[in-house]
Formats: structure tokens, sequence, C-alpha cells
């Protein structure tokens, strides 16, 4: 299990699923090669740059079988599932929510961005109206803060229950006012 999946596992409700899937290690352009976790390959952290769309996908179809065989082997219902995840996880989480078939409970993304900003609001097939809780910190210097309020920008097109949160001073990673606010979410969202 990741740190990310035991800690938002801590502070989910009873009889929820949070999924945060680990990303395989993989050669990432933006690591000059080196193999680390990531979901898809990144050559630059430039909005405008070209986005490796296949990749992305291929990314997307792998949550969403995770998310088709999380529901059949607990037998949730999906409005029970909560889909997170921290930066490029986040990022994944999100689109993969929002073209995912089945209802959600919500979305929990932390210090990420909206990949392959450009193809929404069309992009968005599902779960538009769930409750999407996005944190940023402002001072983070992996994920610009700038990407952050754009995805924000990008969500209130379409998405009629997104809610972006800032945390002044906090780099990427997580604080306890954070942590706070998701437990907050979680109680609120899933009932």
């Amino acid at each position: 299990m990741s740190i990310w999946a035991e800690l938002l596992t801590n502070l989910r409700k009873p009889n929820t699923k949070i999924i945060c899937p680990s990303a395989p290690k993989i050669p990432l352009t933006l690591n000059k090669g080196f193999a680390i976790p990531a979901w898809f390959d990144l050559s630059t952290l430039n909005e405008d740059a070209p986005e490796n769309e296949s990749d992305i996908l291929r990314a997307v179809d792998n949550v969403h079988a995770i998310l088709d065989e999380e529901l059949a082997k607990t037998r949730l219902p999906p409005k029970k599932l909560l889909l997170g995840g921290f930066s490029q996880g986040g990022a994944l989480a999100l689109y993969a929510a929002l073209t995912y078939h089945r209802p959600l409970a919500g979305v929990l993304i932390l210090s990420c961005w909206i990949p392959l900003h450009k193809s929404f609001p069309d992009a968005a097939t599902n779960n538009t109206n769930i409750p999407i809780f996005q944190c940023h910190g402002t001072e983070d210097p992996v994920i610009p803060y700038v990407w952050g309020t754009r995805t924000s920008e990008i969500l209130k097109e379409f998405a009629t229950k997104s809610k972006f949160t800032s945390y002044e001073g906090l780099l990427h990673r997580t604080n306890e006012k954070e942590l706070a606010d998701i437990k907050s979410f979680i109680h609120k969202t899933v009932t």
C-alpha cells in the first residue's frame, strides 16, 4: 500500500473505499530518463507543451480496470468509492473519475493538474456532478501553484461541485491542516 493510500485510508469512514493506485517505475524524460514511480511520461512541466496522450489514456484505462476490480471484489456501491491521488496520481485520478462509466462518491486531488486540459469540458463524460476536493500548496516547487489554480478554473466550467483549497507556504507535500480538511471532505461526502 502506498503512503498516500495508507494515510487516506486512516481518514476514511467505515464501509468506504479510497483508491490510490501506486504507479510503476518507468523512465521519466523530465527526470533525465531515470526510472521513478510515474503513470505516464512527462518531458516538461510547461502548460503549453504537448502531452503524451496515448500514455495518459492507457494509464486512465488501467485506473478504470482497478475501479471495476475493486467494486466487484468489495461489492460496495460505486457511490461509496472515493478516488484520490497526489501529484501525477492526482492528475490521473481526476481524469479517470471524469471519464469513468459509473458514478463515484467523489475525488480527492492533491498538488496536481488536469491532464489533457485542452480536451475539457468535452472529455468529461461522467461524474461532473460529484464532489471534487482539490488541494494545492502555494509554494509547490514541483507542480506549480498556477497549475492548480488553472485546473480549478477549468473544472468550474463544467464540474458543479468542485472546490479548490490553497495552503499558504506549503511545498509539494501535505500538512495537518490539509489532512483535517480531507477528513472533513470524506465525512461530508460519503454518507
